[in-house]
């Protein structure tokens, strides 16, 4: 087949079952299935502790922010030194919380500055039949066989200097593996062939970096350059496209060629780090860390797009880490600061917001009715969806939660500073 025909079928099957995050999937990469942090899984608990409703709880080593994903009975992370020197995988029993597979994947002579907030390994895996990928950025990506952890192949060549630490997570899209590189030295978009490794195509951004300021001087500062979103798919005029934010813009590509088919930019920000939520024809995206919106654009258009394909931008309270939830017309967010927010998502219009103690890296979840809003300190607040701000459990767990949670059938699956949870209603127990 040819690369063309390849994305053709991959976009047959996206639209499929890519669209909804079905009970029976596992979660395989950052935010879900679909990418957008929704599951339709019931019965997920309401209420834990450090041991209420915990079927296993599992210490993983070093330091690292990844999320975990799940693939049948398996459970993957990425893990490294707090110095950066090892970089590895961990594969957990889904049934048990054993360890079956701990490898160290990268030894690294030189790491790259990681700032202290981040992690050498804050990027997540993702799964296919057979298949894992684990990506610390530039320092090295890798293939495994996930029945042995055996290395199918690695890369260690991509040049960019992340220069707080590498965020972006891997997007697999057919037979390609989809990569973000926003470093202070080089941006870029990436797809290799998931079977080898080798590179398909790989695409600048188009981005003038030069005089960006708001005050005119030219940017020497790598802050303003680098960028740690993930990258999504979208469906425009009939054809997939991947949807990726970069710093001060947000872009469509062409997954058979690489090609940049638009570009949105927000000169007044850097640093995009959420990843874009799709949903009846617009992207839901916060532009950056550095005063961040959350804008509605429209989708369509080609080359340098304008305020004009903007649906609607609202300026307050918007996240620079955390990404939004799109469900039945309303937009929830909540931002670094700790506050919740819901938006009407096709004006933008509030609905409703409300402070929330603590502050906030990961990604909100939601399932069955609830939002799942996890806190740097261990606090999960789960809340009501719907137009009324109800607050329906508060759950403590040590150490803090600075990864996004994932969805296995009826459990979550929840990665502390320090250890992994299988949290499950248990029988005769609270929910």
């Amino acid at each position: 087949m040819t690369t063309r025909m390849r994305i053709v079928a991959a976009a047959l099957l996206w639209l499929t079952f890519g669209c909804v995050a079905h009970a029976d999937q596992d979660w395989v990469r950052f935010r879900g299935p679909t990418g957008q942090g929704v599951s339709d899984c019931t019965g997920l608990p309401l209420h834990w502790s450090d041991t209420q409703n915990v079927v296993w709880k599992t210490a993983i080593h070093g330091k690292a922010w990844s999320s975990p994903v799940v693939g049948k009975d398996q459970i993957w992370l990425s893990t490294a030194t707090p110095d950066g020197h090892e970089l590895g995988a961990v594969c957990v029993d889904r049934g048990n919380g054993r360890i079956l597979i701990d490898e160290k994947l990268f030894d690294v002579a030189n790491p790259q500055y990681c700032h202290p907030f981040n992690s050498y390994a804050s990027p997540t895996p993702i799964i296919e039949a057979g298949r894992v990928y684990i990506t610390f950025g530039s320092p090295g990506t890798a293939c495994l066989d996930s029945a042995t952890g055996k290395v199918i192949w690695q890369r260690t060549d991509f040049v960019c200097n992340h220069f707080r630490g590498a965020g972006s997570s891997p997007l697999l899209f057919g037979d390609l593996l989809i990569m973000n590189f926003d470093g202070s030295d080089y941006q870029f978009i990436a797809a290799l062939d998931n079977k080898t490794g080798k590179t398909v195509w790989k695409t600048d951004r188009s981005i003038d970096f030069k005089d960006l300021q708001p005050d005119g001087k030219p940017e020497a500062d790598g802050d303003f350059h680098k960028a740690f979103s993930t990258p999504v798919m979208a469906w425009q005029s009939g054809r997939p496209i991947i949807v990726s934010l970069g710093s001060k813009a947000l872009y469509a590509y062409d997954p058979a060629t690489g090609k940049e088919i638009w570009r949105m930019e927000d000169r007044q920000t850097h640093s995009g780090s959420s990843t874009p939520v799709i949903g009846d024809g617009l992207i839901y995206y916060s532009t950056g860390i550095a005063n961040p919106q959350l804008w509605a654009l429209r989708l369509g258009g080609e080359g340098l797009l304008s305020d004009a394909n903007i649906a609607w931008k609202f300026k307050r309270h918007a996240p620079g880490k955390p990404s939004v939830l799109l469900v039945d017309g309303l937009i929830y967010m909540i931002n670094d600061g700790g506050i919740a927010t819901c938006l009407e998502a096709k004006s933008g219009s509030e609905v409703w917001h409300v402070r929330i103690d603590g502050s906030f890296s990961a990604s909100p979840l939601y399932a069955d009715g609830h939002i799942y809003l996890c806190s740097e300190n261990g606090m999960t607040t789960v809340i009501a969806a719907g137009r009324e701000y109800k607050i329906l459990a508060e759950n403590l767990l040590p150490d803090g939660l600075m990864a996004s949670p994932a969805v296995t059938g009826n459990s979550l699956i929840l990665r502390t500073r320090t250890s992994l949870y299988r949290i499950e209603n248990q029988s005769g127990g609270q929910k």
